[in-house]
């Protein structure tokens, strides 16, 4: 599929217009598992020995090269804790070493995964945005919460190639509850023009992937009772085994936040754009908020939260297939 520039850096701005304070004893910001890291005792850390340590690695000089000296980011960056106090100046990108792919520098400093794996990514572009979120880090902390490119990118890059067979298992398991698939049985009391509005935004949907699978959808009204035909979710199954780890890295968080693969697969397939995903998403629940109003951080941070999710699944999407 074929992402416009334009649509692509509008996004990434409003990646940088959503900000949230950091949470001080809420779970962890949601996102994908925790890649596995490890520390080495030859390190020098630049802040205390915890486990929010920020490793950077000297080989034998004291002013270090662009060669001689890496940033390992520590584990607890992809849970989103603030991970110690912004230690460099300049951000910028290079071509990586063997001339397949580009990496991101911090100062004289090469930028790794959890893992301590150089986080070498296949576009310049891609690298250039993940550049722009750690030069948006500000002097008194990093704030992994407001780089979700980089997260998704470490994710891509450790957790899927590792774990593909069981994200194929986890995404069509959930694949029959899929949020499109479940109608609501009628109006209530409480739902209220509900059942009209998913015939108009969601009977679409329906019908592309009817169109794009081959295979008619089936439409109930539980998630505990419908099954999907075998051969539609086989036909499912497929597209995400043609997947690269960034494609798969970033459906499986579009799935996580939408309660849906359908609505990543067609914004994957240029059906769905960010904004009419969050529409879907959303649709009871905004019709709720119409009715009620909104709650005052509730409802808010869950579209904020919800809005940094898509999007920057999205961008990860458009900016990796770049060059």
């Amino acid at each position: 599929m074929t992402f416009p520039l334009s649509r692509l850096l509008r996004s990434l701005s409003s990646l940088f217009a959503i900000r949230r304070p950091p949470p001080s004893s809420a779970p962890a910001h949601r996102g994908l598992a925790t890649a596995a890291a490890s520390t080495n005792a030859d390190d020098s850390a630049v802040t205390a020995e915890t486990d929010e340590t920020i490793y950077v690695k000297r080989t034998g000089s004291a002013a270090g090269t662009r060669d001689q000296t890496s940033v390992t980011m520590p584990m607890s960056f992809m849970t989103g804790s603030i991970v110690g106090k912004r230690f460099y100046k300049e951000v910028t990108t290079r071509l990586a070493d063997d001339g397949n792919g580009w990496t991101v520098m911090l100062d004289y400093r090469t930028l790794k995964t959890p893992s301590k794996r150089p986080l070498k990514l296949q576009s310049l572009a891609l690298a250039k945005a993940i550049a722009a979120e750690w030069d948006y880090q500000q002097t008194d902390g990093i704030r992994p919460f407001t780089m979700p490119l980089m997260k998704l990118a470490c994710t891509a890059l450790e957790r899927v190639p590792l774990t593909r067979a069981k994200i194929f298992e986890n995404l069509m398991s959930r694949f029959h509850q899929d949020l499109v698939f479940c109608r609501s049985p009628g109006d209530s009391d409480l739902t209220i023009g509900v059942h009209k509005r998913q015939e108009e935004k969601i009977d679409p949907i329906l019908d592309w992937v009817q169109s794009e699978f081959a295979f008619k959808p089936v439409v109930y009204t539980s998630f505990f009772v419908g099954k999907q035909d075998d051969c539609l979710a086989k036909a499912i199954e497929n597209v995400l085994k043609e997947t690269n780890d960034f494609e798969l890295a970033a459906i499986d968080a579009m799935a996580a936040a939408a309660h849906s693969l359908v609505i990543p697969l067609g914004i994957l397939r240029g059906r769905l754009g960010i904004d009419e995903a969050i529409e879907l998403i959303r649709l009871e629940e905004d019709l709720q908020v119409d009715r009620w109003g909104l709650v005052e951080g509730g409802h808010d941070v869950d579209i904020a939260d919800l809005k940094v999710q898509i999007s920057s699944a999205t961008v990860l999407l458009g900016l990796s297939k770049l060059t």
